[in-house]
């Protein structure tokens, strides 16, 4: 613990310092670069602009850097583009080096001179706010030691007993009664009957003949009572009957009124009886020469 606050004081301390440093070279910046900024821009711009636009094109081309690398320095460490901070940084230093080779005195050594401020302060910027953002990594602490609470067993003490305290006893007889011998005249005697012989084929047949005999034949289930006719049904057969008697001349047919009513050929003469309607005989064509009987 007093190690990391050792380290945070020395932190602190050297950040103080470099702060300090880039202050006096941006002071020591601003005499030169800005005044080189203003110049330059005075002897370009038309006659009556106040000094003050001079000093603030000065501003902005010396501080936009800045303002761009922190952004960066932002957007690098949550992962995000830093294309358009890079822009800004170029133009603004394009401007600033522009503005100084403008007024520097022809030559490399008067180049050199012009432009030294401006781009050494634009690195001990960018070298103090990299510095600031390789700081920010905190490191992982000490793994702690963690505590042991987990409970520890308890020796219980065997209570059950030994078998040296367990009295020894002998065993009790118990009083059973003496079951009293059975007589030989009361036992039963089975006497030995011969076994009954199988049943035949024949004798099944005979013994279950009775239970089938009330069974009807094919025969007599026609003369069963047939279940009774709906009214509307009868009435249409009835109705129907009578339109085709008064527009043909004749009874109905039993096909004809079939085909009218709809329904099957022992329902349609289960109607005509019911009605007592007499279907007329239809002639056949002859069959082979020989006219056939007419049918219902």
């Amino acid at each position: 613990m007093a190690t990391n606050t050792k380290r945070d004081r020395g932190g602190k301390f050297e950040t103080f310092v470099l702060v300090l440093i880039l202050l006096a070279v941006g002071g020591a910046a601003g005499a030169a670069s800005f005044t080189h900024v203003h110049d330059w821009t005075m002897h370009n711009s038309p006659t009556g602009t106040g000094d003050w636009f001079g000093w603030a094109n000065a501003v902005i081309s010396e501080l936009i850097p800045i303002a761009a690398m922190l952004v960066m320095r932002r957007r690098h460490t949550a992962g995000q583009s830093i294309g358009y901070p890079i822009f800004l940084l170029v133009a603004a230093l394009g401007f600033s080096v522009a503005a100084q080779l403008a007024v520097a005195k022809p030559g490399a050594t008067g180049y050199l001179v012009s432009v030294f401020p401006a781009l050494a302060f634009a690195a001990l910027a960018k070298l103090i706010l990299g510095k600031g953002a390789a700081a920010e990594v905190v490191e992982d602490p000490a793994p702690t030691a963690v505590r042991d609470v987990r409970p520890r067993p308890v020796a219980v003490p065997d209570v059950r007993p030994r078998p040296q305290d367990v009295p020894v006893t002998s065993p009790t007889p118990l009083n059973v009664p003496a079951v009293p011998a059975t007589p030989a005249a009361l036992v039963p005697v089975v006497e030995d009957r011969p076994e009954p012989a199988p049943a035949t084929p024949a004798a099944v047949v005979r013994a279950v003949a009775p239970v089938i005999t009330n069974v009807p034949s094919l025969g007599q289930v026609s003369d069963w009572p047939a279940p009774p006719l709906p009214a509307d049904l009868l009435d249409r057969a009835r109705a129907a009957a009578t339109e085709h008697e008064q527009t043909n001349g004749r009874p109905i047919t039993r096909d004809e009124l079939r085909a009218v009513l709809r329904v099957s050929n022992d329902t349609t003469g289960q109607i005509m009886r019911t009605l007592g309607l007499t279907a007329p005989r239809t002639p056949v064509a002859a069959v082979n020469g020989t006219p056939a009987p007419g049918l219902l």
